[in-house]
């Protein structure tokens, strides 16, 4: 009995150290397997945020002369309406006092025209930088889920490594 149990528990043991040689050196090839699979992902997901970033800085840029654009085209036609508006002003201070009522309402007139000139102007130059700013976010959010999407199948790519071994 003492035998039969000493070769079970000497069998036992055999086989357990069989096992964890096996293990440690399918363990070794398992790692670098992984190791391998994690530079991959990391230099992959650096060249996407890199990209992401190239992106984001155009993107930026575009939105800034967008700005600048619009800020000129607005001064400009502001500069404008306010000339008319001195030179109206002017012809009526200029006017006889029995053309005097019709020189104001020629000025008025004349106000109006130069007012919805410029706010016209001003709204076009709006609606272009808001548009500029409506791409450059999109442009943005594109190049995030690609970076999302290469993170992704990065991490995949890392565990399919993980379980090949």
């Amino acid at each position: 009995m003492n035998k039969l149990l000493a070769t079970l528990i000497a069998g036992l043991l055999a086989t357990a150290a069989h096992a964890q040689t096996t293990t440690a050196a399918n363990s070794a090839a398992a790692t670098k397997a992984v190791v391998k699979a994690e530079t991959e992902a990391t230099k992959d997901i650096a060249k996407a945020e890199q990209k992401e970033m190239k992106v984001a800085e155009k993107a930026d840029k575009k939105v800034n002369k967008a700005v600048a654009d619009a800020t000129e085209k607005k001064d400009k036609a502001y500069n404008k309406a306010a000339e008319v508006h001195a030179d109206a002003v002017e012809k009526v201070a200029k006017a006889d006092p029995e053309d005097r009522a019709k020189a104001v309402a020629k000025a008025e007139e004349k106000i109006a025209d130069a007012k919805l000139k410029a706010d016209k102007k001003m709204i076009k130059a709006d609606e272009k930088l808001l548009k500029t700013q409506v791409e450059a976010a999109a442009d943005k959010a594109t190049a995030a889920a690609k970076t999302d999407q290469v993170r992704a199948e990065a991490t995949a790519e890392v565990h399919k490594a993980a379980a090949k071994h």
